[in-house]
């Protein structure tokens, strides 16, 4: 038998779009009730009608940048019942800026990247994750990357960030080895999301060109990976899944059909 997870309440960060409003609409669909992060309150308010009209869902949603210590603290702290045991953290607020080599990277670039990707997942994990040391149970799902596994030209920050993720959560699933909860890490190729956007500050072109020619993942096949980590048997622990489209076999080897 796989984990029931109906009722169980299930934090999703960066949920307005892409993986984490798909991983949203999964965990709605298996009925958990939610509590959805993001910075974009509008697209939270509007998810969060979809997920109850679709699933009756029971969600709240909070307007909230993770690099935020405190507010990220005092948010968890005061999370009403039934949405202050939280069962499961799926850490998916993350970006990239830019393919600057290393040394030509903007200050605020640099700054963005770390405080969002290392520094924001942390605050999130030490919020939370006292909780579920407490009832001695609970999952954490990070988001990570190929780029956490692989470095690569112009990625010399983020690939650096993703790869502190992968150490955060080796060292956290050793630090809680002994309280009944799991560590995830689930460790995408190329999903095309909203993540090229960002990276190249809204140039569509530059962009649409990062999936020009392949098949990509999308935002669903993550979550669905999500879910199948977050819902087998409880002595069962995914301890790292990548996961690529079939035309990629690495972080710089993909193959593109021409026209």
């Amino acid at each position: 038998m796989g984990t029931d997870l109906n009722k169980k309440v299930v934090l999703i960060t960066g949920a307005s779009a892409g993986i984490g409003k798909a991983c949203a609409q999964v965990f709605a669909a298996a009925g958990c009730r939610l509590i959805l992060t993001a910075r974009r309150k509008e697209r939270l308010q509007a998810l969060a009608e979809e997920l109850r009209d679709n699933f009756n869902s029971e969600v709240l949603v909070k307007d909230l940048d993770v690099r935020e210590s405190e507010a990220v603290q005092v948010f968890v702290e005061s999370l009403p019942a039934p949405f202050n045991t939280i069962a499961v953290l799926v850490n998916n607020a993350g970006l990239v800026i830019g393919v600057n080599k290393a040394h030509e990277t903007p200050g605020n670039d640099v700054d963005t990247m770390l405080d969002t990707n290392v520094k924001g997942l942390l605050n999130m994990t030490r919020a939370v994750v006292p909780g579920m040391v407490a009832s001695h149970s609970g999952h954490v799902i990070n988001i990570s990357s190929i780029a956490g596994h692989e470095a690569y030209p112009g990625g010399a920050v983020y690939c650096a960030s993703k790869h502190a993720v992968n150490a955060i959560t080796k060292s956290l699933r050793m630090d809680v080895v002994d309280t009944g909860i799991r560590v995830t890490a689930i460790s995408p190729g190329l999903v095309e999301t909203e993540f090229s956007m960002v990276r190249f500050k809204g140039d569509t072109e530059k962009a649409d060109a990062v999936y020009q020619g392949l098949d990509p993942l999308i935002g669903d096949d993550i979550a669905d990976a999500v879910f199948y980590a977050a819902s087998r048997p409880a002595h069962v622990q995914i301890a790292d899944m990548v996961i690529f489209p079939a035309q990629q076999a690495s972080a710089g080897v993909v193959h593109r059909d021409t026209q």
